[in-house]
């Protein structure tokens, strides 16, 4: 006699005697001791790995202020992989494109706004969130108003060009009684928080310094690099743009802020693209543990994404660091190399969801504008430290705890529990 594929002996069994038959004596032989059951039925609610998203009608809200190549390409595909928010409407300059964007993420022609009309939102009580993605020179303006009419702010990095300008968003959240939070998105990147803890964990023994690395060749026929390229708006060059990266890799990594700063720039004087701008920026950081991190930006070379720790015992490596879709983690010490292989997350719903989470929590979020302020403090220092030509003293009281670090860590273990 053929054996029967078991799948196939239970249709069978279902199937005769009017779908009753018990599978314990049918499948006797076979030592089954569960009944077949006679139709479709709910099982109770198993143990969940990973809380369940909220439902359509409790998520928040979400307006999308400036719809470039970033927007477009990184951020709106995302609010698909968000839990706990939903795109609502969409500010443009362009009202042909915003409607053509909002037919395919289904919103409504209602809340498509144009920067003209940008003040009407605060009419609109189905925005919670707005979330700003202009040039620098303008975030503070739209931030600003965004909190004025009542909504809560995600800022796209560098928080603004000015340490004033950053203190005036920060004031006007809390004015306001809004939640103010910058897009630092590697912050809520899973090799990266990694990285964090494997460090303040002691894992690469005592850290001795780090070194940190953003360039790319920037082309001014393109759209996204244009503005990038007029101080006026984008408040620097390639230190404001991609420096930002190696400087709060710096931070985050050693969890300590700079006593010490020393820099030099280097430009082309015959390159157009640097009439406004800087092009290599090299910057030194010295911090209070006597760690050292050496860091750079430019804006003429091949891509480059990196950052290093360094300790007596291990040396941490992440290239590249803080792409969009890829990360690599390695461990290198007298034992070898080992890669840690954490499945890739979408940090840009990530840093979405966890402002989401803080604004029904009421609890400040993990890069608020305080982080942002920071940044622009010592990104012009660093100017001012390329200027004078000496190492320049740095005084903050800014500080965070290893658990402020470390805030949304579970994001790696979901990760690798998966």
């Amino acid at each position: 006699m053929n054996a029967v594929a078991p799948d196939l002996l239970r249709r069978r069994l279902l199937q005769g005697a009017g779908g009753s038959l018990l599978a314990a004596s049918a499948l006797g032989a076979a030592g089954a001791q569960t009944r077949v059951p006679e139709r479709a039925s709910g099982q109770p609610m198993p143990e969940l790995a990973r809380p369940l998203p909220a439902g359509p009608q409790r998520r928040l809200g979400w307006a999308v202020v400036g719809l470039g190549n970033f927007a477009l390409n990184q951020m709106l595909p995302s609010f698909a992989d968000s839990k706990h928010a939903r795109l609502v409407a969409l500010v443009s300059g362009n009202r042909d494109k915003a409607r053509e964007v909002a037919g395919h993420y289904g919103v409504e022609d209602d809340n498509i706004y144009g920067y003209d009309d940008f003040d009407r939102i605060a009419e609109n009580d189905a925005i919670d969130v707005v979330y700003i993605v202009l040039p620098p020179a303008l975030h503070a303006d739209y931030t600003i108003r965004a909190l004025e009419a009542g909504k809560h702010v995600l800022c796209e990095k560098p928080m603004a060009p000015t340490v004033a300008e950053c203190d005036a968003m920060i004031e006007a959240a809390d004015r306001a009684g809004r939640k103010l939070m910058i897009a630092y998105r590697a912050q809520y990147q899973a090799h990266n928080l990694e990285a964090i803890r494997m460090i303040q964990d002691g894992e690469l023994g005592a850290l001795k310094y780090i070194t940190s690395a953003h360039s790319r060749n920037t082309n001014p026929e393109e759209p996204a690099d244009q503005w990038r390229l007029q101080k006026e708006m984008a408040g620097g060059g390639s230190l404001f743009d991609i420096g930002i990266y190696s400087l709060n890799a710096a931070r985050y990594l050693s969890g300590e802020e700079p006593v010490r700063i020393s820099a030099s720039i280097h430009s082309d004087a015959s390159d157009p693209r640097f009439r406004e701008v800087e092009d290599l920026v090299l910057f030194r950081l010295e911090f209070p543990s006597g760690v050292i991190a050496n860091c750079s930006s430019g804006f003429s070379t091949a891509s480059m994404n990196r950052a290093t720790a360094v300790g007596a015992d291990a040396v941490l490596t992440m290239e590249p660091a803080t792409d969009y879709y890829r990360h690599s983690l390695s461990v290198s010490s007298k034992d070898g190399t080992r890669e840690l292989g954490l499945r890739e997350d979408n940090q840009f719903a990530q840093e979405i969801d966890h402002l989401c989470e803080c604004i029904r929590a009421d609890t400040t979020p993990k890069t608020p504008g305080a982080e942002g302020r920071q940044d622009v403090r010592l990104m012009l220092a660093i100017y001012e430290a390329a200027r004078s030509g000496r190492t320049m003293p740095f005084e903050s009281d800014y500080r965070r705890s290893r658990e402020e670090l470390l805030r949304g860590y579970a994001i790696v273990e979901a990760l690798k529990q998966a």
